[in-house]
C-alpha cells in the first residue's frame, strides 16, 4: 500500500464530527399553531370559565355547600340548607337573630341545653309568649309558627344538629329517632306553646 491510498484511509476511518445547522422554520410555526389552538380548545371546553359551572350559584360558600358530603359532614350540610331556607329569615344566616324580634341561636341556653325535648317543642309545636334568651326577654310579634312540624324527623334533626353545633355552640347532635318520639307525644294536631309550658318539661 502506497504513502497515497493510507493518507486517504485515514480520512474515511476518521471520526465523525459534530455541525451546526438551522431548525427549519416550519417547526416553531407548527408549534406556536398548536399551542394557540390548544388554548382555544381548553377555554372551550375545560369549563374553566365557563358560567354553566357557577350558574346556579351566587358564591363560593354556595358551591361548596352542594358538593357530596358524608358522615357529620353530611348532617350539617343537609342542617345548613334547610336552615338558610327556612330559619335564616328570621334568625339569621349567622344565627344572631333580631334585637326585640327574633332571639338569637347563637349562645342561646336553649339551643345548648344537654336535652333536646325544649328546644325541639319548639319548631313541633310553634311558640307564642315572651321569652328571655341570654338575659333579654324577646317577644315574636305573631308567635313563632311549627315549621318544624312539616319537615321529616331526618331533616328536623339536620337542622337542630346544625343549630347546636353552629356560632360557637357546642351542643351534642341531635337524633332523628328522639325526634320521632317527641312528635309522637304532641299528636297530629300541635299547638303554640309558651316559654313557662316549656321550662315545666324535662329536658
Amino acid at each position: 500500500m502506497n504513502d497515497e491510498s493510507k493518507s486517504c484511509s485515514v480520512a474515511s476511518d476518521g471520526e465523525p464530527t459534530a455541525t451546526h445547522s438551522t431548525v427549519p422554520v416550519w417547526i416553531f410555526a407548527l408549534t406556536l399553531a398548536l399551542l394557540f389552538l390548544g388554548g382555544i380548545y381548553f377555554d372551550q371546553y375545560s369549563g374553566w370559565f365557563d358560567a354553566n359551572v357557577y350558574g346556579p350559584y351566587v358564591s363560593a360558600n354556595e358551591v361548596e355547600l352542594y358538593q357530596p358530603k358524608s358522615g357529620a359532614a353530611a348532617l350539617l350540610a343537609q342542617g345548613r340548607g334547610l336552615y338558610e331556607k327556612n330559619c335564616g329569615i328570621c334568625h339569621q344566616p349567622d344565627g344572631m337573630g333580631k334585637p326585640g324580634l327574633f332571639p338569637p341561636l347563637a349562645g342561646s341556653e336553649w339551643v345548648n341545653a344537654k336535652g333536646i325535648n325544649r328546644l325541639a317543642q319548639i319548631p313541633l309545636e310553634g311558640l307564642t309568649g315572651t321569652i328571655e334568651v341570654k338575659g333579654q326577654q324577646m317577644t315574636f310579634p305573631a308567635g313563632m309558627v311549627a315549621i318544624g312540624a312539616v319537615l321529616s324527623d331526618n331533616d328536623l334533626a339536620a337542622v337542630l344538629s346544625y343549630i347546636r353545633g353552629s356560632w360557637g355552640n357546642k351542643a351534642e347532635p341531635v337524633d332523628a329517632d328522639d325526634l320521632k318520639a317527641i312528635r309522637a307525644k304532641i299528636g297530629a294536631h300541635p299547638q303554640p306553646v309558651s316559654p313557662d309550658q316549656l321550662m315545666k318539661l324535662p329536658e
